[in-house]
Order: structure tokens, then C-alpha cells, then sequence
């Protein structure tokens, strides 16, 4: 199934990811929000540990590189310096363990799904929407 995603953080003007649309194959049609996240992690993980380690003697963007990247607010060669493969199940740990924790949000078009075992339907134009919450930082006194 194919999934359209978007990332975003409480209080930016521009999304970290925009609609960006990965394959997700063994995602039933009515998910719970657990098999939703497991699924997402799982394509995410394998997309980075199938990504090359690329050692560039003289690294360089293009303008347009430049430009597309500086409209995500962070401009960069996409190198990945750590030789170490992610973990699967520690990251899905770590998803759920941070949805419970209230660091981030996840909507279905604009319906906010709450509770991990609840199901909803997911029809192929649905938008996944996850919004990384900020904390206040601040006292009482």
C-alpha cells in the first residue's frame, strides 16, 4: 500500500518531511495505530540501512540541490558517517515508547488517532500526518 506522510513540528512555518510517499506492503486496510507506527518504522529502518555509505572525495550540490534543500530549512549531502545499521525492534520500541510519552502526535487526514490498539480505515489518498510536539520549558517559582 502506498502511504503519504508528512512530519511536522509544533510551532515551525515548514514541515520536516512534505508529503513524501513510501510503499508499505503488509499494512492491512483497517491498521491500528501500533501496526500503523511498527509499519512506517520498519520501511524507514530498511530505507536507512539499504542506503549506501558514499566516501565523496570533494562533495558539492547543485543550485538547484541547494535550493530545494534550504526550503526544508536545512541544507546538507545526505552522507551517513555512522557505519552502524539501526536496529528494527528497538526503533519500534522506541516509537511506541515516545507516542505513549506524548513527544509526538499522528493524525489521519485531520482526524487525530488516539490509542495505540484503536483501528481506523485507511483509504490510499489518506494523509499521515506526525506532529512532533515542544514542551514549554519554564518554573513555577
Amino acid at each position: 500500500m502506498d502511504l503519504i506522510i508528512n512530519a511536522r513540528q509544533a510551532g515551525r512555518k515548514h514541515a520536516l518531511i512534505e508529503k513524501q510517499k513510501i510503499v508499505i506492503d503488509d499494512l492491512p486496510v483497517n491498521p491500528s495505530l501500533r501496526a500503523l507506527l511498527a509499519a512506517v518504522v520498519k520501511q524507514q529502518v530498511t530505507a536507512y540501512n539499504d542506503k549506501p555509505l558514499e566516501k565523496n572525495l570533494l562533495p558539492f550540490l547543485s543550485k538547484e540541490q541547494i535550493a530545494d534543500q534550504a526550503g526544508t530549512g536545512k541544507v546538507g549531502f545526505g552522507s551517513i558517517y555512522n557505519e552502524n545499521k539501526a536496529d528494527l525492534a528497538k526503533a519500534q520500541e522506541t516509537a511506541m515508547l515516545a507516542y505513549e510519552d506524548g513527544l509526538y502526535a499522528v493524525f489521519a487526514d485531520e482526524e487525530e488517532l488516539q490509542g495505540l490498539d484503536r483501528t481506523f480505515v485507511l483509504h490510499p489518498e489518506t494523509v499521515i500526518t506526525f506532529i512532533r510536539l515542544t514542551f514549554l520549558a519554564g518554573s513555577f517559582w
